[in-house]
């Protein structure tokens, strides 16, 4: 199963080229687009949300394994920078950056745009991606991206089924009730294997559920390994106990505040104690308070990208203690993303939880 996620400016033609690979299901924030055909599956998301939330882009990222970064024939602009920002602070490994409508401009023109994206995704997980030009119109390009798009779903696959003997993981995206049936979630298996009659725990609520069936594209299935969107019907809660985000396991970490090992991004201002940023790690967002900066086991009044402890050193790298109000369940290997929601371009860095 390959799981795209298609993102970009407003003008990028990112929904048209959503539109031209699967056929479009459930909208919210996100909207899916699911495409079967000969055992092949494919899942794409678009986040039609963005650029007015940047959850609905983090979203669709923490939910796929390969990005699309669509920019038209106009060029790269601010929203396509945090684009980059986004998916540089999450270590997205795994993308192609497409030059959409490139029916609409001359091939002179698109060379010139090749090269100057070229120059300002140097530095970042995109500098290796490979670009492709195409037309939802004309349909160039289309057949080789999605021969790009299968490649790169292969090695995905096969990194994800190393993980498969992992204790199991699934995060929830959607919720719904289901007449006759109960709660039945929508979600992708992070890792592990789940079967059929799997006892679990919903996190970060801490309710203990049964796994009464799977479904995989409407089909009943005994068991979903790694990298699998799957249906779970789920017996010993009900759908207004579950949200967006939360964890099914065998158990998680659940806490309000956290420490984080954090690196700044490049692109970000600086950070002060006091300021209040918003938190993501995995499907879950929550407001937190910067309590605390250490840097260099020194404490600082703020931190930012090249200024460290007495105006010296890289101060990209720094300790942050924040304080938060809600619940969060996580692993000890989560990536939590950290963004400033006031600031045009939003994403601040990401850490890993200190643990003692």
């Amino acid at each position: 199963m390959t799981k795209i996620a298609i993102i970009g400016s407003e003008g990028s033609g990112r929904t048209a080229l959503a539109s031209k690979l699967g056929k479009k299901g459930n909208v919210s924030d996100v909207t899916l687009y699911d495409f079967a055909k000969s055992g092949a599956v494919l899942t794409v998301v678009d986040a039609t949300g963005y650029p007015k939330s940047v959850k609905s882009l983090v979203t669709a990222l923490n939910l796929t394994d390969i990005a699309l970064l669509g920019i038209p024939p106009t060029g790269p602009d601010a929203q396509t920078g945090e684009c980059i920002v986004a998916l540089d602070t999450m270590g997205y490994g795994n993308g192609i950056i497409v030059l959409t409508k490139s029916d609409t401009t001359y091939p002179h023109a698109l060379e010139e745009l090749d090269s100057g994206v070229k120059k300002i995704t140097a530095g970042t997980v995109l500098e290796n991606w490979d670009r492709i030009a195409v037309s939802t119109t004309t349909f160039d390009g289309m057949e080789e991206l999605k021969d790009m798009i299968a490649a790169i779903g292969k090695r995905v696959d096969e990194t994800l089924a190393r993980s498969n003997e992992l204790p199991p993981r699934v995060v929830v995206d959607h919720v719904f009730n289901v007449t006759g049936i109960g709660c039945v979630v929508l979600g992708v298996v992070g890792q592990g294997t789940i079967h059929a009659k799997d006892k679990m725990t919903v996190t970060p609520t801490g309710k203990p559920v049964e796994i009464r069936s799977i479904q995989m594209h409407d089909i009943d299935v005994a068991s979903a390994g790694a990298g699998a969107r799957v249906g779970l019907a789920l017996k010993g809660v009900r759908s207004k106990d579950v949200d967006r985000g939360y964890v099914i396991s065998e158990g998680e970490i659940v806490t309000t505040d956290f420490t984080l090992n954090c690196t700044l991004s490049r692109f970000t201002k600086r950070v002060l104690v006091g300021t209040v940023l918003h938190l993501f790690v995995g499907l879950q967002s929550a407001p937190v308070r910067v309590e605390e900066i250490t840097i260099d086991g020194e404490h600082a009044d703020y931190a930012a990208p090249g200024i460290g402890f007495g105006g010296e050193g890289d101060g990209s790298e720094c300790v942050l203690t924040l304080a938060g109000s809600k619940d969060i369940a996580y692993s000890e290997t989560d990536r939590f993303i950290l963004a400033n929601l006031d600031e045009k371009q939003r994403f601040v860095g990401y850490g890993f939880c200190v643990h003692a």
